[in-house]
């Protein structure tokens, strides 16, 4: 991928990914996030990058076509609804460029058993989707059975597919899937 590559970070946080692709060579990097607070820390940190506040997601004010690479990290997980997790693909479809690259990475069903109670509790309280649940701090997540997370990228050509295992901001070790599509030309 040329370093002149377009790049967007959705749900940057405060850029520590964005800085990392700058920090090797990226010139044009950009992130929106929801939080402004975050989105202020980030622009405290590195001014040389773009910061935006998300006004109203899933709804970028990018132009069509404007980015070669949208990266999707770990935001699927807070976003517990499926219509909303397609308005979410289908923007990032519409601000990629053909050929473009949707890097996703998140979290897949985990099988133990404190996870599948919390799946069961809250399927059953709400009527959600299985895998949807309540963290000890109030908020509303979703792990994600990997066929749905390959159908929201039904638009895009399935380019790689990885399983890892990463660290949750609690400290849980979690299985996770890195998907790659390609918006099809």
């Amino acid at each position: 991928m040329s370093a002149n590559a377009r790049l967007l970070d959705y749900g940057c946080g405060y850029g520590r990914v964005m800085a990392e692709l700058s920090d090797h060579g990226f010139s044009d990097v950009s992130g929106v996030d929801l939080s402004p607070t975050l989105i202020e820390r980030g622009r405290e940190l590195r001014s040389d990058l773009r910061f935006s506040v998300l006004e109203s997601p899933p709804d970028l004010t990018y132009a069509s076509a404007t980015f070669d690479v949208v990266l999707l990290l770990a935001v699927l997980t807070c976003i517990p609804d499926n219509d909303a997790q397609q308005a979410l693909v289908a923007e990032l479809n519409r601000v990629l460029a053909p050929g473009g690259l949707l890097y996703v990475s998140d979290l897949v069903l985990q099988d133990d058993e404190r996870n599948r109670g919390r799946y069961a509790a809250h399927a059953q309280q709400f009527g959600t989707p299985y895998g949807v649940f309540l963290t000890d701090d109030g908020a509303v997540c979703r792990h994600h059975d990997i066929a749905h997370l390959r159908a929201l990228l039904a638009d895009f050509d399935l380019v790689e597919e990885h399983k890892i295992e990463v660290a949750t901001m609690n400290g849980h070790r979690s299985q996770a899937v890195q998907l790659l599509g390609r918006k099809r030309y």
